[in-house]
């Protein structure tokens, strides 16, 4: 029985030929967290959060990390050359347009990966070929071919996406297809880059396009679903039973607009339902809530309590029914376990009288590494500081003293050195804030609607950067008045948009330091263009 009969006519298969299927399926994670995932306004990370980032991938054994988009900026660049340097155990991958230059560059960044991958696009559809690309369909096809051709010349591990194939005309991407696979691509994507397809739809296009394209059994076939009408992750489910046997995802459904099909609503719903889904990934599922937990925290994009798997509510019961049933037996409610995702009750690890060894120790189960002494003493000293002020301390408080200090301290043009604040029933709140910025301290006061208000006033009066705020937010980290709040805001520049973080004890402090936060990302940005915007 080939792979063909196994897709054309499941429900005639023997529980042994399911057996047998399962054993030969294996369902690739492609995560790109690092390149679509930081597409979202605001979700721009450095490299060393990058290489944060990457090394939690790996642990959770994802099979191919895409990096970057190597021709985007110097910065990213770097990012991926520093995570192809460091990944071992994941094939590490950089995106590149069907342009000799950004192959070259994606070539150059993947040269020293363990396992490296090139990804190369070009767009399929007709309004795309006509309006934005204004390339004939024989242009097209020729610019694919080139364009895998030269990515031979550094990979025999080349995947490529016929970009907008969900509007694309299905006699075109075959032929597209045939081609690209021809001249040595490995791994053929077709994305829903609009999110327009719905899944029986999508399905029926990969089956059709499987059966119609004669050397398809030379390729993998992969999904890039886009979550516009909120099918991303049913979208990829639908062309996963029809075949395709690598799917493209982010941690937290991370990605541009409204997002990408979230690796973790994809990993579960194939293993919990593998009654219906002939194939299986090599996921470590246990690591999926610290990477949520990561990508979360870098990006300041909270997850909402209701999200599927690694929502704060994903398993918990209010209603009484619920709660006797799951008492009783947790399957009347319940089809996954928490434990299998990486949900654990808050553990009380480290207080103000822990010592060096015991933070580090911990921060080592935590999977946070170090790239210095220095940079442990820094945080480590925080951490006292923190303890002086919180009684206990959890995994989450540690996160979140990691997050804040990986800014790099040359980075920092601007830093916190006091601030005062008044604020009165009836009275005019005001804030006298004392800042250093290139070396040299600077005090202004600035009154506002609230004493956050007044921070913020009080900092743009001695910066003058003229950004806008686009979002505030707050959350607690853990539970009790004594928690630490995380502020997150959202500022823009010249069509920059830009995330800043700060945590503290006091909200009014963690605003201050989340706002200087996103200033000094705004000074010190080089600036990353989008990779469908056309010439760099």
């Amino acid at each position: 029985m080939t792979t063909a009969d196994l897709r054309l006519d499941p429900d005639t298969l023997t529980r042994q030929q399911c057996k047998e299927s399962l054993i030969k399926d294996r369902l690739i994670i492609f995560d790109t967290t690092l390149r679509d995932g930081e597409q979202s306004p605001g979700a721009s990370m450095t490299r060393d959060e990058k290489i944060r980032i990457a090394r939690a991938l790996e642990l959770m054994k994802v099979d191919i990390i895409e990096a970057g988009f190597p021709i985007a900026s110097d910065g990213d660049f770097e990012s991926v050359k520093s995570v192809a340097k460091i990944i071992k155990d994941s094939t590490v991958c950089g995106l590149a347009r069907a342009k000799q230059v950004d192959i070259e560059r994606a070539g150059e960044a993947i040269k020293s990966a363990n396992s490296g991958r090139i990804h190369t696009f070009l767009a399929t559809s007709p309004i795309h070929m006509q309006q934005k690309l204004r390339m004939s369909p024989d242009q097209v096809v020729e610019a694919a071919v080139a364009a895998v051709r030269m990515a031979r010349q550094y990979t025999d591990n080349i995947e490529f996406s016929p970009e907008d194939a969900g509007r694309s005309e299905a006699d075109f991407l075959c032929r597209v297809i045939e081609a690209v696979i021809a001249e040595g691509a490995t791994t053929i994507n077709i994305p829903d880059t609009v999110g327009y397809n719905v899944p029986h739809q999508f399905g029926a296009l990969i089956s059709d396009l499987m059966e119609r394209v004669p050397n398809s059994d030379k390729a993998v076939f992969s999904v890039h679903c886009h979550n516009d009408l909120g099918l991303a992750v049913g979208n990829s489910l639908a062309a996963v039973l029809h075949g395709a046997r690598q799917v493209e995802c982010t941690i937290n459904g991370l990605g541009e607009r409204a997002g990408n099909a979230s690796l973790e609503e994809i990993v579960m719903a194939v293993r919990t339902r593998q009654d219906i889904f002939r194939c299986d990934s090599d996921l470590d599922t246990t690591q999926i809530m610290n990477c949520s937990k990561l990508v979360s925290g870098i990006t300041g994009f909270t997850v909402q309590p209701n999200k599927a798997i690694v929502g704060a509510n994903a398993f918990a019961h209010e209603s009484g029914i619920h709660q006797d049933g799951v008492l009783k037996s947790r399957e009347t409610y319940e089809i996954m376990r928490a434990q299998d995702v990486g949900w654990t009750t808050n553990k009380l690890v480290l207080g103000k009288h822990s010592g060096r060894n015991a933070f580090k120790s911990r921060m080592a189960e935590l999977n946070i590494q170090f790239a210095s002494e220095e940079e442990l003493n820094e945080v480590f000293a925080a951490f006292k500081t923190l303890a002086d002020k919180k009684h206990d301390i959890f995994d989450e408080d540690l996160l979140a003293l990691v997050n804040e200090a990986t800014f790099e301290t040359e980075n920092e043009t601007i830093k916190l050195v006091s601030l005062k604040v008044c604020c009165e029933t009836g009275e005019i709140p005001s804030a006298t804030m004392t800042l250093n910025i290139d070396g040299a301290e600077q005090q202004a006061v600035a009154s506002g609607d609230g004493p956050v208000d007044a921070c913020f006033k009080a900092i743009e009066k001695l910066t003058q950067t003229g950004v806008k705020l686009q979002l505030y937010s707050v959350n607690a980290i853990t539970t009790g008045t004594d928690s630490q709040g995380e502020v997150t805001v959202r500022v823009e520049k010249d069509g920059q948009v830009i995330n800043g973080q700060g945590a503290d004890t006091d909200i009014v402090i963690a605003s201050a330091k989340s706002y200087i936060n996103a200033l000094n990302k705004v000074i010190n940005s080089a600036g990353r263009t989008h990779p469908q915007l056309g010439d760099v």
